[in-house]
Order: structure tokens, then sequence, then C-alpha cells
């Protein structure tokens, strides 16, 4: 199979580059200076073995290949506020032999969130959900980095909404041949839902930096324990944290890496390379929809979406607010719903 990664940054790039290493055809799609870099010097991927550079295809969309193969697979690894362009520009894409993308390819969304497979499963027929535990950054225009030892992430994949099959199985074992353990579940958004708890944090470490002092930790806690209410009063199922201890173990250990400042996530890195946008409208906004569903209020979550966005959209550096205020904003916040 060829795997075509819509999104050559910090997961897409870290997936491309295993997958290239492990001897799998890989094609990047990829924009602006990012793709410029790519195509002039290469994927320089960092990892714990050292820095490899991987001299891939880079392309911007579907008309730069051509007609489609048949054993494509379409890695979606854009950030979750670009994932309707591209399903837009990708699903049309004629594919040999006939009919189209959409009708045709599996559409794997390895993202953080539960939406972007949602809004591919109205124009795919067939769609793959991942839960993404891999720690990556791209802030450099054609450098990627994953500190991950000795595996480089875990992602469980599955069909979505539900099930497994062949091609899953295949998309697995691909991925296990490049340094990553990718178990195929029947229920892979019960892993996501708890992933999705842990992104809560991503925009408190956007705003205010690492979440890593006694405050910031007890702040996330209180985040974190709303959007688990959010999620019990919708019924939704999530893997407890033990099950996940249980899973990752010391499978995926941070390492240092040479020239390789350790910054933050996602969101922190939108920040930093000035992106404009943020994918917190689909991580704590999700909990703040599902809590207006389900009659839950959501002022944490809430905060933390407004403060996030307007950092991305008004170019604020990351980690500019002092957890304190941000602590009694929060505080604020959690009165005026009592």
């Amino acid at each position: 199979m060829r795997y075509i990664i819509i999104g050559a940054g910090a997961v897409g790039g870290t997936v491309g580059g295993r997958l290239a290493e492990a001897g799998q055809e890989v094609v990047l799609v990829a924009r602006g200076a990012h793709a410029a870099a790519l195509q002039q010097g290469g994927l320089r991927l960092v990892v714990p073995q050292g820095e490899l550079t991987h001299r891939l295809p880079v392309v911007a969309g579907p008309a730069e290949l051509g007609v489609l193969r048949a054993d494509d697979v379409l890695v979606l690894a854009v950030k979750t506020q670009d994932s309707e362009a591209a399903l837009g520009v990708w699903g049309p894409a004629p594919v040999e032999g006939g009919g189209t993308a959409a009708e045709r390819l599996p559409l794997v969304c390895a993202q953080n969130g539960v939406e972007s497979q949602r809004l591919a499963l109205r124009r795919f027929r067939r769609v793959y959900g991942v839960c993404v535990w891999l720690p990556s950054t791209h802030v450099e225009p054609g450098v990627v980095s994953a500190a991950g030892a000795p595996l480089t992430g875990i992602l469980h994949l599955g069909r979505h909404p539900h099930g497994t099959d062949d091609t899953a199985r295949r998309i697995a074992a691909d991925l296990e041949k490049a340094h990553f353990e990718a178990p195929v579940v029947e229920d892979v958004a019960r892993w996501q839902y708890a992933k999705l708890l842990a992104n809560l944090g991503n925009a408190l470490e956007a705003v205010s930096g690492p979440v890593g002092d006694p405050q910031a930790e007890a702040l996330f806690a209180r985040v974190r324990a709303e959007g688990a209410a959010v999620l019990d009063a919708a019924g939704i199922a999530y893997a407890s944290a033990e099950e996940q201890r249980a899973v990752r173990g010391d499978k995926v250990t941070l390492v240092p890496l040479d020239g390789v400042p350790r910054g933050g996530g996602s969101s922190w890195q939108s920040l930093s390379r000035g992106a404009g946008t943020i994918e917190a409208d689909y991580l704590n906004g999700e909990i703040a929809l599902l809590g207006r569903l389900h009659g839950v209020p959501t002022p944490l979550n809430d905060l933390l979406q407004r403060l996030a966005n307007a950092f991305a959209r008004e170019g604020r550096a990351p980690g500019t607010l002092p957890v304190d205020e941000l602590i009694r904003l929060a505080d604020e916040a959690e009165t005026r719903h009592r």
C-alpha cells in the first residue's frame, strides 16, 4: 500500500517518516514554507536514534499525483479545523479503475479529538479512527521530532464508528514494522475519548505554559473532571487511566533529543508557529458542545476554548498568561455558574 500523509506536521511527518524508513511507499502533503523545505532538503526526522532525512514526494493536493492508485491509503493528519477543506479536496479525487477516493479508498484519521472522523464519514465510505499517543513536535519548516523510546508511539486503530477489518489489520502491521504499537480494536472511540480528556490540557499549556507546577496541575485536574462529568452524563464510554497506563507502561518514554528543546503539545506548537488557528474548538469545545446537549455546565472548558482562540487570532506567544491569572479567571467562571 502507498500511504498519502495529508498534513505532514508533527504527527503526519513522524508517521510518514517512520513508514518510509520501514520500506513503505509514502507521499507527503504539505503547504507553504514547510512544503518548500520538504521539497528542497527532505523531511528531517529527529528521533532518539539520531536525525534521519527522508527524501519523499511532496505535493499540495491530489492533482499533482494524477489518478490515485487503488492501493492508496489516505492518512488525514491535519488539525481538525483544517479537516473539512482537506476532505473536500481529496474526496472527489479520481482513482484508477473508476470511482473516487471517497468511494473507494480508506481514510485514516490520525488526529486529536473525535470530530474529524464524523466529518469524514459524510463523504468517505471507509473511515478509520486512530487514538494518537505520539509525542512529537513541529515548529520549524522541514523538521519534525519525536522523542519516544523504545517505541515512537502507540496508535490504537479501528473502523469508525466501530469494528475492524482486514485493511485495519494490514495498516497496523505496517505501523508495527515502523516503531509503533498499533492495537486493532473494535471500540477505538473509547480510547479516543480518553485521549480527549487528556487533551483538554492543551489549551491550558498553550496559554500558560507547561502543566508542571502544582497550581497548574490542580487546575488541569478540575478541567479534566469537568470533561469526565460531561462524558458520563452523555453516556460516552472511555478507557480508564489505569487501563491506559497498563497498555502504555514504559513503551513510550520521552528522552532528550540533541538540539531539540522540548516545547509543548500540538496547541502550543500552533501558537509557536503563528498558525493563526488552534484546535481548541474540537477539544475543549467538544466538551462544551456535549455539556450544552446534556445540561452540564462547562465553565472551565468554555474559558480555555475562548482564551486559546484569542491567543491564536491575535498572534500571542504561547505561555504568556500567568497561571495565577488563569486560575483567577477560572475561579470567576465557576462562580458565575453556581
